[in-house]
């Protein structure tokens, strides 16, 4: 073979390889979404090529998770929509939330003002859906039907700041007919901690909120609602008590209340630490079980530790992954009241430079009404969802698990059960 076939041969080949390259753009281009949605607003293209096009789009979309319903191909008519209208639309019908990514597949570039859009015509679907029966001073009910007496309040800047984990969880509520009202007058969304506590005689005992981790930052402190206006605004009469104590550090259940013991740095005024705990075993109506807080926990609130299962029965972090001195603290309240404790999933591994106080990772601060538990699933890297999942229904066989990412909201230091209070009807 001569050199100059070779040479010839060798020339022939980088000519060809610019073509080759240029035919594998095309094929992958022909198979992008981006380029799918471009021909989906194609006004030159008919109905039936538009449809042609839906089905290739969920064809890619499938083995991702999502589909494009067969009802909304067949009926799809492109009309005089662009294509941010037909996107958005795409979301409405097929239940995707248009998160960043999402909106990168197919738009190529982040759309918030679709994400806005979305979220402002779920909401409006939520209100037109939902046969409201009564307005009253302290919201809105959200649902006619609800299962038991029992009613989620929520903050309005709760709406108004996290809307996308709002309707997210006003979803799940409507779906399984618990009733949902907005409070009046908060000025923060934290309302397990300053509203009353209800005991299960049914009495609400409002303690005095002024925790120390919102004193010393100006921020902090106007942010800290005013328990008497907020009662009275949403018309709650409770009783009043001296003692500081945010709701988010009691727990209650058949007779007991487990607190921990950031109850006493709180209470400075009170020398006697056990005349503080019966104090508050009087005005809790229970035995009153104090646990150990974290110490690098800003709150030290119990629900960020543990919940109860039943009266002899708590849940909590894993005590395996634990702080030595807190699992030693925990063994001996469990030893001291006869409880058993069942170990769930959490983790700390997420960072975030601007939310360092963050609760990504903590399972236990779920809701839970009724036969419902909403539980936190927070889909970043590291996490343990599936396992959480799996351990809350081996726990609790006998109530509906839902899952929802709340994550903007838990950014900010709190999950669901932070920013839910839960009132009892009492007949």
């Amino acid at each position: 073979m001569s050199t100059e076939f070779i040479i010839g041969t060798i020339i022939g080949i980088i000519g060809i390889v610019p073509v080759i390259i240029q035919f594998v753009r095309w094929i992958k281009k022909k198979h992008n979404l981006r380029y799918l949605m471009t021909k989906l607003v194609d006004n030159s293209l008919s109905t039936k090529a538009h449809r042609k096009v839906l089905k290739q789009m969920n064809a890619m979309l499938l083995p991702i998770g999502k589909h494009i319903s067969s009802e909304y191909i067949n009926s799809f008519v492109l009309g005089k929509r662009g294509k941010e209208a037909v996107f958005t639309d795409l979301c409405l019908k097929n239940d995707w939330e248009p998160t960043k990514e999402l909106c990168l597949m197919f738009m190529n570039g982040d759309y918030p003002s679709i994400r806005n859009k979305y979220w402002e015509m779920k909401r409006e679907h939520v209100s037109l859906d939902v046969p409201v029966t009564e307005t009253v001073a302290n919201g809105e009910v959200a649902n006619a039907k609800p299962k038991s007496n029992e009613i989620v309040y929520l903050s309005e800047l709760l709406q108004e700041r996290f809307p996308e984990s709002f309707s997210r969880l006003a979803s799940v509520l409507k779906k399984h007919s618990v009733e949902f009202r907005m409070l009046k007058g908060t000025k923060d969304i934290w309302c397990k901690d300053y509203m009353p506590i209800q005991t299960e005689s049914g009495k609400l005992i409002q303690f005095r909120y002024e925790p120390s981790y919102l004193k010393g930052n100006k921020e902090w402190e106007d942010s800290r609602s005013d328990v008497k206006e907020v009662c009275r605004l949403n018309g709650f009469e409770p009783v009043f008590s001296n003692i500081n104590l945010d709701g988010g550090n009691v727990l209650l259940c058949s007779g007991r209340a487990i607190v921990s013991d950031r109850i006493f740095t709180e209470n400075p005024e009170y020398t006697d630490k056990e005349q503080l705990v019966k104090d508050l075993s009087d005005l809790l109506e229970a035995e009153v079980i104090i646990i150990p807080a974290e110490n690098d926990d800003l709150t030290g609130h119990a629900d960020g530790m543990v919940r109860f299962v039943d009266r002899e029965t708590i849940l909590g972090n894993n005590r395996s992954e634990e702080y030595k001195y807190w699992t030693n603290g925990i063994e001996k309240v469990l030893k001291d009241y006869n409880l058993k404790y069942i170990d769930v999933p959490f983790f700390y591994s997420y960072k975030d430079s601007k939310h360092p106080d963050h609760a990504i990772g903590v399972y236990v601060n779920y809701l839970e009404i009724s036969n419902l538990i909403v539980l936190p699933v927070f889909e970043v890297e590291g996490n343990k969802d599936e396992e959480a999942i799996a351990a809350f229904k081996q726990i609790f066989p006998d109530k509906i698990i839902e899952t929802i990412n709340f994550n903007d909201v838990a950014l900010e230091g709190g999950v669901l059960n932070c920013t839910t209070w839960v009132y009892r009807q009492v007949s």
